[in-house]
């Protein structure tokens, strides 16, 4: 699938996620638990932000000036509704350009649906785009090596790539960024859970 085709799905699940039949604290937690390592709430950017706003709720409470990115055009639609105060932007991650460092980026269920090509370069992208002692969170599949594949387990169609967990925390390693937490926390599901913080020195890339 491509990403044109997987915002066609995400379309089809916006309102969906938008009612009150999706569960609210979906991903809260591992979030609360990244936020617990930044040094400094400044940017935050939720990457796949979807029509929820769950995340975007806590990221602001939490001190942050939130911004959104979805390639799906209902999910915005919604997710402007309910916060019209935050900057939305509509976009595929892997041409959007960072204008801005970050404290907090969030790609929660997102960026696996990236064809396998991309995973390195928007990971890579990602990590770039961290302030120093910045923090990512993002989600992959707990597999060994790299694998894909398409299903339609939320009911439309979804593709899924993964670079396997050894190679994301080389490309982690790779951007003078360390892992602080990885978990499977839905065992014996393979969903995983990463969060990432940021080494580099001012001025080094």
């Amino acid at each position: 699938m491509t990403p044109d085709e997987i915002a066609t799905s995400y379309d089809q699940l916006a309102d969906h996620w938008n009612s009150d039949d999706f569960p609210r604290s979906n991903g809260i937690e591992q979030h609360e638990r990244a936020i617990a390592f930044v040094e400094q709430r400044g940017n935050a950017i939720d990457i796949g932000c979807g029509s929820s706003g769950r995340l975007i709720d806590l990221l602001i409470e939490s001190g942050f000036s939130v911004e959104g990115l979805d390639i799906s055009p209902r999910m915005l639609v919604l997710a402007k509704q309910r916060h019209p105060g935050v900057e939305f932007h509509l976009a595929d991650i892997r041409n959007w350009s960072f204008s801005k460092k970050y404290d907090l980026i969030s790609a929660w269920d997102s960026i696996w649906h990236l064809p396998m090509a991309d995973q390195e370069p928007v990971l890579t992208k990602i990590l770039q785009g961290l302030n120093r002692g910045g923090v990512c969170i993002f989600t992959t599949g707990g597999r060994d090596a790299a694998e894909e594949k398409t299903d339609s387990a939320m009911g439309p169609p979804m593709y899924y790539s993964v670079l396997g967990i050894p190679r994301t925390l080389q490309v982690i390693s790779e951007n003078q960024c360390v892992c602080r937490h990885l978990e499977y926390d839905q065992h014996p599901e393979q969903h995983v859970y990463i969060i990432v913080q940021c080494l580099r020195k001012e001025g080094s890339k």
